[in-house]
């Protein structure tokens, strides 16, 4: 399990990175947001989501990460993925703009979450 752990940790990083320059340029080129923008995006929060699911379930057999701040990181990454959808305004070029930024901001939480995780 603590394998199957790191190998979704660097798909998260690489989805998350990979989504949000997608929504970057998306923005920046003043494009509508198109069905690849949007699957990325959502494709990231799956792969959080499922990446701290693992982590739960590693936890309850008690494997622990040697940093606690690991933790800290892990669950910040899944709290800024989520936030635009509470967040961010209803339609427009704007609400791409928080979900691509949030999940920058996700994929450097995650790169720290995995460099403190072994």
């Amino acid at each position: 399990m603590d394998g199957t752990h790191r190998i979704v940790g660097i798909v998260v990083i690489a989805v998350c990175a990979v989504a949000a320059l997608v929504g970057g340029i998306a923005y920046w080129r003043s494009r509508g947001v198109g069905s690849v923008t949007t699957h990325l995006l959502a494709l990231a929060q799956t792969a959080l989501v499922a990446q701290v699911g693992i982590g739960l379930l590693l936890l309850a057999d008690d494997r622990r990460a040697a940093d606690r701040l690991h933790y800290a990181y892990g669950t910040f990454a899944l709290a800024a993925v989520l936030a635009p959808w509470f967040y961010a305004p209803q339609s427009g070029a704007r609400r791409l703009l928080w979900f691509a930024g949030a999940t920058a901001l996700a994929a450097g939480l995650a790169a720290r979450a995995f460099m403190t995780g072994s």
